[in-house]
C-alpha cells in the first residue's frame, strides 16, 4: 500500500466546494474520487484534503492524499488522473509520501490570497476571481489595521459563529500583506491554521474599516471582544484562493 500526495489547482466557481455533500453533485473531492475510482476500477477511492473550501473559493495549491496498492509511477498516475478530471480541476503534482503522511493532520500552515477590484466599474473577465468593491479605500489605514492580526490571538470574532463555539479559536498569523496592483488589491495571509471563514471575515472587516464603516483601532477591539457580532461582514468567496499548504 502506497501513500500519494496530490497538489491540486481548481476553479471554485465550477464546484460546490471541496467536500463531498449529499445534496451537491459536483464537488472537488467527489470529482477526484470518481477519477481515481475509474483509474483503479474501485468502487470508491477515498481522498483526504488539507481542509475544506466553500463554493466559489479557488485553489492553486490545495493538497490531498490517498492510499492505493499499485506499481504505477507517479508521473503516469498524474496523467491518468488529469485525463479523467473536468477542466476546472488539475493535478499539478503527484508525489509518493511516507506511510504516515496525512494531508490535514500533517499540515503546519497555510497561505491564502484574497483579490479585490477597487474601481468604479467591474470586470467582465475577472468577475469570478475577485471581489468588486467600488467604494473609496484608505489603503494606509487598511494596512495599519491589518498589523493587529499578526501574532497569536483568539480569532473567535473572525470565525463562523457555530464554528467558534465548538473548537479552539486561537491561531498564529505569521504574515499579512496588502499589495496594490493597478486596480487590484491583493491581501495575502499566512497562518498556522485557519478557522472556518476566517480569511473572508478578516478581509471583509478590513475593507469596512478602510472605507469608513468602523473607526481606526477597531480590529484590536474586535479581537479582545471575542464575539463574531463585533466584527465586519464576510467578503464573498470568489476573491479567495488557497495558495499553499506547508508541511
Amino acid at each position: 500500500m502506497r501513500t500519494f500526495k496530490l497538489t491540486i489547482e481548481y476553479d471554485g466557481v465550477d464546484f460546490h466546494g471541496w467536500q463531498v455533500q449529499l445534496n451537491a453533485q459536483n464537488t472537488v473531492q467527489g470529482e477526484l474520487e470518481a477519477a481515481l475510482s475509474k483509474n483503479f476500477k474501485k468502487k470508491r477511492v477515498v481522498v483526504i484534503g488539507s481542509g475544506r473550501t466553500d463554493k466559489g473559493v479557488h485553489a492553486r495549491g490545495q493538497v490531498a492524499h490517498f492510499r492505493m496498492k499499485t506499481t504505477m509511477p507517479t508521473d503516469e498516475l498524474m496523467r491518468a488522473i488529469n485525463h479523467n478530471l473536468p477542466s476546472g480541476i488539475v493535478i499539478k503534482s503527484v508525489e509518493e509520501a511516507e506511510a504516515g503522511f496525512h494531508a490535514q493532520r500533517s499540515a503546519r500552515g497555510k497561505s491564502y490570497s484574497y483579490t479585490i477590484l477597487n474601481r468604479s466599474y467591474p470586470s467582465a473577465l475577472d468577475r469570478q476571481r475577485c471581489y468588486f468593491f467600488p467604494r473609496k479605500i484608505n489603503l494606509g489605514l487598511m494596512r495599519s489595521e491589518a498589523r493587529a492580526f499578526l501574532g497569536r490571538h483568539d480569532f473567535a470574532s473572525f470565525a463562523n459563529v457555530d464554528h467558534s463555539r465548538t473548537c479552539e479559536t486561537i491561531r498564529t498569523v505569521r504574515r499579512l500583506e496588502i499589495k496594490k496592483r493597478g486596480d487590484f488589491i491583493v491581501v495575502t495571509i499566512e497562518a498556522d491554521g485557519f478557522l472556518y471563514k476566517m480569511v473572508r471575515n478578516i478581509v471583509g472587516t478590513l475593507l469596512q474599516v478602510a472605507s469608513g464603516r468602523f473607526p481606526s483601532g477597531s480590529v484590536k477591539r474586535m479581537l479582545k471582544e471575542k464575539d463574531r457580532r463585533s466584527a465586519g461582514l464576510a467578503a464573498p468567496p470568489e476573491g479567495l484562493c488557497l495558495e499553499r499548504v506547508e508541511y
